[in-house]
């Protein structure tokens, strides 16, 4: 999805030989991606380099095109966190207005794991309808700020809202099995 950015922007062709595809820039041009959300764009704690800018070479890469990326993530943004920058912080307002991809991935922390709610599937869905009215207004203002010229207005889901893999089967069953059907919920949102 990220390749057809590159594409969306440039004004690529596609050809394909067997089972490669080979994408040809018409012309070389220059924009910018900028990210939106969490930890996880943002990079926190994985001791690498984030995905925003890791798009950015790729398309670079793959297109001939000059790419940017700017990441405006927050670890433990919530999407009211990312909502009141959109509508309040000038340099966030003013990246996404000359971006060419907006990459938001937000909403986990909205469902934070707490020891009010321990792993209670019950306790946690109610936050999850409130989570996706406010990733409704965040995409309807980052569309409203780059209204007018071309761009690509991507969402990404998570692989697990809370703990995964083994950090998550160290508090667990009941933990593993929330998880799981939390992150089904919040994807689900996202992806309506």
């Amino acid at each position: 999805m990220l390749l057809a950015a590159g594409c969306f922007e440039a004004g690529c062709a596609w050809t394909t030989t067997g089972s490669t595809a080979t994408v040809a820039a018409a012309t070389a041009k220059t924009f910018s991606i900028v990210a939106r959300g969490d930890s996880v764009p943002r990079g926190t704690n994985c001791s690498c380099t984030p995905y925003p800018p890791l798009t950015a070479t790729g398309l670079s890469k793959t297109t001939g095109d000059k790419v940017t990326a700017t990441n405006d993530s927050v670890a433990g943004y919530t999407t009211r966190n990312v909502l009141n920058q959109l509508n309040n912080n000038q340099n966030v307002i003013n990246h996404v207005k000359k971006a060419g991809v907006v990459e938001i991935e937000i909403g986990a922390n909205d469902i934070a794991h707490n020891s009010t709610c321990v792993p209670s599937v019950a306790c946690y869905a109610p936050k999850v309808p409130t989570m996706k009215e406010k990733l409704l207004s965040i995409v309807r203002r980052a569309q409203s700020l780059v209204s007018g010229q071309k761009h690509l207005l991507v969402l990404l889901d998570y692989w697990s809202v809370w703990l995964g893999g083994k950090y998550a089967a160290n508090k667990g069953q009941a933990y593993v099995a929330a998880a799981e059907e939390l992150t089904d919920r919040v994807d689900s949102a996202i992806r309506r």
